[in-house]
């Protein structure tokens, strides 16, 4: 008997309703306002709160159930959900475990209300034994909306194996700050780009919608909003930014989230915008999110950020202050606290009027749980769980991160690999599957000599994962200098041995992380290599010798000395758990890289702000004494060929604000060999109501392109591209000229005009 039966049997009981059981079906609807009307306060407030599983949930070698006192506490009313059930247990044994936590609520609770359980996945499901994939900033390299939406697809059903229903994931944040220790969580700098990537993400994790009661999960985006515009970069730093770039550059990728893709759940933002804090911002989480977008989720709140209004925001006066203030803002989940909602009974009999926002809130989470089928389909299909990290997984994986492999610079044609006899493949990131990887690729064709040289940091520090802050906190520090020495000795000592040296640098997980709120750090004061690595990079260098420069990193870094020094560069950013076979194949030419850039690269920390779509004003002076220019621009990725863009046309140049205007051109490949080529859309309007960007990205297309052969690439301008927001706060179009711009990166475009007319 499915959940939904029991609950509806046992709601008609008290109702003293006479029907029977084959009547008793409801609809969703019904079986929701009935579940609410017989709740007590305290049945209500579990269905807003969410606790971790390492409180004790476990399984013995008997595979049965064990709990610890507090999760029984915690669950003696039901629950929303549970955070991480079984992620260091195999997928089988998780099935398991899950399938008997669910029925262990089901049995022990009095409206048997089953629970959600809740991972993440920016490498893939954050569990033991599940695909991991590249991170979402390597992804956004591909350019590849519907290669990223296979790769949540496969997301979504391995968590769905497992037993799980929800991830808090994807980011749709906007970065533009490489010192924000979390960039590689996002998409990118772009909000276009972003929004496509979110999009297909979201896509993915949910099956487009139908698989959410049976084969996929529901996506739950964060975070909202503005998150990753912290002041220095500084996770929990204030956020201040003007209403027009809240509204045209950091809300949309949301509003698709919730509009185009359907998301199940918001994250609120640990932050504030503008001094108001987002957890109690009822014009972001009400009147924009739920009123004016449609929303029909759940908010639920990030780790603690309830009660941080009153410890840490210090805009409440008092915890129960705090509490009133995130439910009538909207927020309809607690994560984590031990105090914030729990105070909500107390809080109800001074202030009985509150329980209509509880009843809404509740009303949200009981309508994401029929949508995900719960009441339904209550456990997973144990026998099933082995199709996790199948070969059309481990397939996808690679697939991916060759696309995600981007090219930055090949002097005299260095790549890809011939005529060579030993690689050296040396330094800090090297892996310790790099050589296997390389030896397997290159199937006997070259010998191959290896020397990590030294560890960036001293390797310790809370493990990546959860992030809810209960690990045990170890300082990360960097390797002292004499034990790297020693290292770039070895190195040295293996580099002249052979005929071409791959240099592995950049940065390791420690160095670019989640910056917790009390026990860990993460983000950074600079940008540049840490450590000495430009010592490294210099002496490998000076040995005469063709080195291929290989960033394996997780945030934007200066690398002008390694761009200047090395014959070719190679950024990786952070691939999956089969990355160095696809930096091999690149290398070795068996796939031809079509890496972009999601990202601009800037020379020095001190052109931060440094991204493709400032305000043209910004750039009207520079800095005394250098290259004020990027190193790389946003879009930017080489080939082993080379394509050429020609014949770029407009269907018409004079059109009024309904129309309309088709855009062509021409891409020929002039080199070679074969290889994909993204074309980049981009607009400017150079006369508008305020300052507006230099230009925007508003499409793009990935296509393969045979030698010799030219390809026509299309694209359509609608009147809605180029809505911005007024200084009136109204969405507007202008009536004018307007410039479009198509090619191969945001630095190197043709461009031609049109003009709305009345």
């Amino acid at each position: 008997m499915s959940a939904r039966i029991i609950i509806s049997v046992l709601v008609s009981c008290v109702l003293i309703l006479s029907v029977s059981c084959e009547s008793v079906q409801k609809s969703d609807e019904s079986l929701v306002d009935d579940l609410i009307s017989q709740m007590t306060i305290d049945e209500k407030i579990a269905q807003m709160r969410v606790f971790h599983a390492n409180l004790g949930i476990s399984l013995d070698d008997n595979d049965s159930l064990i709990l610890s006192d507090k999760v029984k506490e915690k669950l003696k009313n039901g629950i929303a959900g549970i955070k991480n059930p079984g992620e260091h247990y195999s997928p089988e044994k998780a099935a398991i475990l899950n399938n008997k936590l669910q029925k262990y609520i089901i049995e022990n609770t009095r409206l048997k209300v089953p629970a959600f359980f809740i991972t993440e996945s920016y490498n893939g499901v954050d569990a033991k034994g599940c695909t991991r994939f590249a991170r979402p900033i390597s992804l956004a390299s591909t350019w590849n909306d519907s290669l990223v939406y296979r790769v949540y697809d496969c997301m979504g059903k391995e968590a769905r194996l497992r037993g799980l229903h929800l991830t808090h994931s994807p980011e749709a944040d906007i970065v533009r700050d490489p010192r924000f220790g979390r960039m590689s969580e996002t998409f990118g700098e772009d909000t276009y780009l972003v929004t496509k990537m979110i999009e297909g993400a979201v896509n993915g994790l949910q099956g487009l919608n139908k698989g959410l009661k049976s084969t996929h999960i529901g996506a739950v985006v964060k975070h909202f909003a503005g998150y990753a515009q912290v002041a220095g970069g500084r996770n929990f730093a204030s956020v201040e930014m003007s209403p027009l770039t809240l509204f045209d550059e950091i809300l949309p990728p949301f509003k698709a989230a919730v509009q185009r893709s359907g998301a199940l759940g918001i994250m609120a933002s640990h932050g504030d915008i503008n001094g108001v804090s987002c957890h109690s911002n009822g014009f972001l989480l009400n009147d924009i999110l739920k009123n004016t977008w449609g929303f029909k989720g759940y908010v639920i709140s990030d780790s603690n950020d309830i009660n941080r209004l009153y410890s840490f925001m210090r805009t409440a006066e008092t915890e129960e202050e705090a509490v009133v203030m995130a439910l009538k803002a909207g927020v309809d989940i607690d994560l984590y606290s031990e105090r914030a909602y729990s105070l909500l009974p107390s809080i109800l009999e001074k202030q009985p009027d509150l329980i209509k926002y509880v009843d809404m809130a509740v009303r949200r989470v009981l309508n994401t749980k029929l949508k995900l089928g719960l009441f339904d389909n209550l456990y997973t299909d144990e026998t099933q769980s082995s199709q996790i990290r199948d070969t059309s997984a481990e397939c996808l994986a690679k697939m991916a991160d060759e696309e995600s492999v981007i090219l930055l610079k090949n002097r005299n044609h260095v790549l890809p690999f011939s005529e060579l006899k030993t690689v050296a493949l040396v330094g800090p990131t090297l892996d310790a599957n790099t050589i296997q990887a390389f030896v397997d690729v290159a199937d006997g064709r070259y010998r191959f000599v290896s020397e990590k040289g030294f560890h960036l940091t001293n390797q310790q520090g809370m493990a990546d994962g959860d992030g809810d802050g209960s690990g045990e906190m170890v300082d990360v520090q960097l390797t002292p200098p004499n034990t790297v020495r020693q290292g770039i000795d070895r190195i040295l000592h293996v580099a002249r041995k052979a005929d071409v040296v791959v240099l592995f640098v950049g940065g390791d997980s420690f160095t670019s992380r989640e910056a917790f709120f009390n026990n860990a750090l993460g983000d950074r004061a600079d940008i540049n290599l840490v450590g000495l690595q430009d010592e490294l990079i210099d002496k490998v260098c000076a040995l005469g010798k063709p080195v291929v420069g290989v960033l394996k990193h997780r945030r934007t870094l200066s690398v002008v000395n390694l761009s200047e020094k090395v014959d070719a560069l190679l950024d990786c950013w952070e691939l999956s758990e089969f990355g160095d076979e696809a930096i091999a194949k690149v290398l070795f030419g068996d796939i031809n890289p079509s890496g972009k850039l999601p990202v601009t690269v800037p020379r020095t920390i001190g052109q931060l702000p440094f991204h493709y779509s400032q305000k043209a004003i910004n750039n009207k002076k520079g800095y005394l004494f250098m290259n004020n220019t990027s190193l790389y621009p946003f879009g930017y990725g080489l080939s082993y060929t080379s394509f050429k863009y020609s014949n770029l046309s407009l269907d018409k140049r004079k059109c009024a604000l309904t129309d309309n205007v088709n855009v062509s051109i021409d891409i020929t490949n002039t080199g070679n060999s074969g290889g994909k080529e993204i074309a980049q859309l981009y607009i400017r309007d150079p006369y508008a109501k305020v300052v507006r960007p230099d230009k925007l990205l508003k499409g793009f297309k990935k296509v393969w392109i045979n030698p010799g052969e030219t390809v026509r690439v299309s694209f359509i301008i609608t009147p809605t591209m180029l809505e911005y927001t007024s200084p009136e706060m109204k969405s507007v179009i202008d009536k004018g000229e307007y410039e479009v711009m198509v090619g191969g990166n945001s630095g190197d475009l043709l461009n031609e005009k049109f003009y709305f007319i009345e």
